[in-house]
């Protein structure tokens, strides 16, 4: 698969609020022995790192963001002492910034028919 030319490499490339998050995750699944899957550990490690993401990578994302939302609702969120699972989940896949910034390049390939 190529990915679409519509967003740049500038525009893939995690920024560093979304890296910041995918670090906290990472500390705090180190810290807490919990949270995300093996997935969203590569997720969290390309993440950090700031490698460029593809259109694959963008459609997954997005649809992380869309079927964990409802984990924020659950006991312990972003509890600083006893964060939940989901929350350290969401961490490393990017955070609120990396649903955001995902949602907007999901928007654009969507734009251009994808």
């Amino acid at each position: 698969m190529i990915d679409h030319p519509c967003l740049s490499d500038r525009q893939r490339t995690p920024p560093k609020a979304v890296a910041a998050a995918a670090e906290r995750g990472l500390a705090l699944r180190e810290a807490h022995g919990r949270g995300g899957t093996e997935v969203g550990l590569r997720r969290a490690r390309r993440l950090s790192n700031r490698e460029t993401v593809s259109d694959r990578d963008i459609k997954s994302m997005y649809s992380y963001f869309a079927r964990h939302a409802v984990d924020k609702r659950g006991a312990h969120w972003a509890d600083a002492d006893k964060p939940s699972a989901g929350y350290i989940a969401w961490q490393l896949w990017g955070g609120d910034a990396g649903r955001d910034w995902i949602d907007r390049l999901r928007a654009t390939l969507r734009e251009a028919g994808l």
